[in-house]
């Protein structure tokens, strides 16, 4: 068997895979982060727990209710989402006119709070869920999970017709403009509240989308999204805070990256994403797709 940069393909590709996987969910919750900083000027520190309760809502269906995991992941986004709505209409809305700072401490302070409530109900230890795809193929250079796979193309799927639907839709172009001037698009008829509403709703589906996909390759845990989400954030800032292609170019590129440095050099593996964001910062402080206002 050959080796490139010495290194076996066996080893090489199974780490590019992994990075890619990893890569799949920064894209995905980068790009929950970015629709709900770019349409409403909200730092959501409450994504990680979002992302956790996903999972969860996952978990609980099959194991209490026996919904198995293709319902879940139409089910979940939409039940998760409605807390989201809850908690825009009852707290987010009160500090839209405040600095970003009281928005960051709220969702950082709602984070824990999730996050404690499940500790104390279900404990710190990780849940088994099953693949819903099981099996795989042998490639010669390394063997491909069916499941894993799909979980890439699915989520570039979701990130692709989330940018097309803010970019390049009527809805899309409503929503940009609802927050430079919501009193022009009120003056249309357009429900201005309810449509901020529904997008943070939106953001927070894509964050409970991404941990129904991520319960069948990690432990169901009330932990699991608190260390995913500084990396998240970190992805963010490279890509461009608000920017919707930079939070998926950004997401998957780094996911490779990662995984490259753990062939190369494992220790660094747990930073590289924060080593990249400290360089991009120095070159170009608004990321490398945000624009300096």
């Amino acid at each position: 068997m050959f080796e490139l940069i010495g290194i076996p393909p066996q080893a090489l590709f199974g780490q590019l895979l992994l990075g890619l996987i990893n890569g799949a969910f920064y894209a995905m919750l980068s790009l929950g982060l970015a629709v709900i900083f770019g349409l409403l000027n909200v730092i959501n520190f409450t994504h990680g727990a979002q992302y956790m309760m996903g999972a969860f809502a996952a978990w609980l269906m099959l194991t209490l209710l026996g919904i198995p995991f293709w319902a879940a992941l139409v089910l979940a986004p939409i039940i998760v989402g409605f807390t989201g709505v809850l908690i825009e209409r009852l707290l987010l809305r009160r500090i839209y006119h405040l600095d970003h700072l009281y928005g960051f401490l709220l969702t950082f302070g709602l984070a824990l709070i999730i996050e404690g409530v499940f500790r104390w109900k279900w404990g710190s230890s990780g849940q088994p869920y099953d693949n819903p795809i099981p099996g795989g193929v042998n490639l010669g250079f390394m063997f491909l999970p069916y499941y894993r796979g799909w979980v890439v193309v699915a989520s570039l799927v979701i990130c692709l017709a989330t940018w097309y639907a803010i970019e390049r839709t009527r809805l899309g172009a409503y929503l940009r403009a609802a927050t430079e001037n919501p009193t022009l698009v009120r003056a249309f008829g357009i429900n201005v509240p309810r449509m901020i509403t529904l997008t943070y709703a939106f953001g927070v589906g894509l964050a409970a989308l991404a941990g129904v996909l991520a319960a069948p390759i990690q432990q169901v845990s009330a932990l699991m999204g608190t260390n995913l989400v500084l990396v998240v954030f970190a992805v963010v800032v490279i890509g461009g805070m608000g920017s919707i292609m930079g939070s998926i170019i950004t997401g998957f590129g780094l996911g490779l990256i990662e995984g490259l440095t753990k062939v190369a050099y494992p220790p660094a593996s747990n930073i590289v994403i924060f080593v990249v964001m400290a360089l991009v910062l120095l070159v170009k402080p608004a990321g490398l797709f945000g624009r300096t206002k």
